[in-house]
């Protein structure tokens, strides 16, 4: 026969207490005695109760749930084969450490953007919400401002810096240290392809390699930042559109990107460093596999899904306690793909 599945009653009845005391206990709410609290966690125990996800959700208004937005077509998302697979893993990492689940939101390339957001507001089965790569018009940042749902971004946002709580990088230091690398190495000539500007992230790359230029005095020259979206193929393209420029260094946005300027100049016989260095940012797993070996900004993506993932959970935890904001530390790993040009 099969064992009929254990309800509250039945763990109320072999505990010898009421319904509502074990309610109390699973919750974790207080008015119980501690040696009425451990007889029922024993029993519970031993029954190997657990408890309706859906039942408990109507009391503590909670599902243990938090969702990860990614406003990105999946051929995009799933072209990068490290950020975001890293970026989830330390999300999940802190969200099974805290007992919680996570759900992921692609836009599929067929879905109309109305449509998307629709689905994502409309749903219930989520306490909070991480949005990674968003647009800096992405209108799900209003509309979870205006209803009071937890969130968190893991970028820097474009506004109501006061009110949102992220976890991000300084993307123009981090940029303006590359470019001036490059410059220390007697580099004259450094274009850039630039990652999407529609997010922050893109934006203020551009800005840290424009500020290193103007401090070394050197002019900004518009034909020399190719937009890109941070692709393989933007990297491809754009290598050859900065070579007909005579650069003698390219700043990519992304690692991604790189490996594509990399093809390109392979393909039309130009040497990398001994032509044009090239900067990467992020430090891909296979960085330091290329050839020559790329120079590139570490970011610590791991980690910044874990942390977005904590405050997201304490803000769901204590709503009170927001706004909480970090950037993290990065740096320039100097590999073969940069060397010294000349005298200084």
């Amino acid at each position: 026969m099969t064992k009929r599945p254990q309800s509250l009653e039945d763990i109320a009845a072999k505990a010898g207490v009421s319904r509502s005391t074990v309610s109390r206990i699973i919750n974790n709410t207080s008015g119980v005695s501690e040696r009425t609290r451990q007889r029922v966690l024993k029993v519970i125990a031993q029954e190997g109760f657990a408890p309706n996800p859906s039942a408990r959700a109507l009391v503590t208004r909670r599902t243990q749930v938090i969702s990860v937005v990614i406003p990105l077509a999946p051929l995009t998302f799933f072209e990068d084969t490290f950020y975001f697979p890293t970026l989830l893993q330390g999300i999940s990492m802190t969200t099974s450490k805290r007992d919680h689940a996570m759900m992921l939101w692609l836009l599929q390339s067929e879905e109309e953007h109305h449509t998307f957001y629709r689905r994502i507001v409309t749903n219930r089965l989520m306490d909070g919400v991480v949005i990674a790569s968003a647009t800096r018009d992405e209108p799900l940042i209003e509309y979870f401002l205006e209803s009071g749902i937890p969130f968190v971004m893991v970028e820097r946002p474009s506004y109501h810096l006061d009110q949102i709580s992220f976890v991000s990088i300084d993307n123009e230091a981090s940029a303006y240290n590359a470019v001036t690398h490059l410059i220390a190495l007697g580099r004259r000539r450094i274009g850039h392809i630039t990652g999407n500007l529609g997010i922050a992230d893109g934006v203020d790359r551009v800005r840290g390699y424009e500020r290193a230029l103007a401090t070394a005095g050197l002019p900004v020259d518009q034909t020399l930042i190719v937009e890109g979206n941070f692709s393989h193929n933007a990297g491809y393209l754009g290598a050859k559109q900065l070579v007909e420029q005579h650069v003698d260094a390219i700043f990519a946005a992304n690692d991604i990107t790189a490996r594509g300027v990399l093809q390109a100049l392979h393909e039309i016989h130009i040497r990398v460093p001994d032509d044009i260095a090239l900067i990467g940012f992020d430090d891909l797993p296979t960085a330091s596999q290329l050839r020559p070996r790329l120079t590139t900004v570490r970011h610590p993506v791991q980690e910044k899904g874990q942390m977005a993932a904590s405050i997201l959970l304490d803000l769901i935890e204590d709503p009170g306690s927001g706004p909480h904001q970090v950037t993290l530390p990065t740096q320039l790993i100097v590999r073969d793909s940069c060397v010294t040009v000349g005298p200084l």
